[in-house]
């Protein structure tokens, strides 16, 4: 063989594993967050019992006029499917600034709340 000839061989690549994320909450403590949209009430409400058959905290968030869908879901989830099986942990109200996509338009204000659902 001549020197042009000469063909080197490359090492394959060892492959390193991802680093994995070692810092999870214990299951208990974690709160699944259901976003309430146009969806039917009752779809939302079985969502609500499936999460808190699995965990013991769940979220309903919702803002501007799906409030009132999301005190019912709450309500219903509370009083009609897991009766005396948990409770309203606690409710946080307040409020966002929507920009628009408009210029000159100043940013609209929509109500917002987020009801924690926690079993007993």
């Amino acid at each position: 063989m001549s020197d042009e000839e000469t063909i080197e061989k490359e090492e394959p690549k060892k492959k390193t594993p991802a680093k994995k994320d070692t810092t999870k909450k214990p299951e208990t403590q974690q709160s699944q967050i259901i976003y309430i949209g146009k969806k039917d009430t009752i779809s939302y409400v079985l969502v609500a019992v499936t999460i808190l058959n699995k965990s013991d905290m769940c979220s309903i968030q919702a803002r501007g006029r799906q409030i009132s869908k999301a005190v019912d879901i709450a309500e219903i989830t509370r009083r009609k499917f897991l009766q005396d099986m948990i409770e309203v942990d606690d409710v946080i109200i307040g409020s966002e600034e929507i920009q628009s996509d408009e210029e000159g338009i100043p940013p609209k204000t929509v109500s917002t709340i987020d009801i924690i659902l926690k079993r007993i």
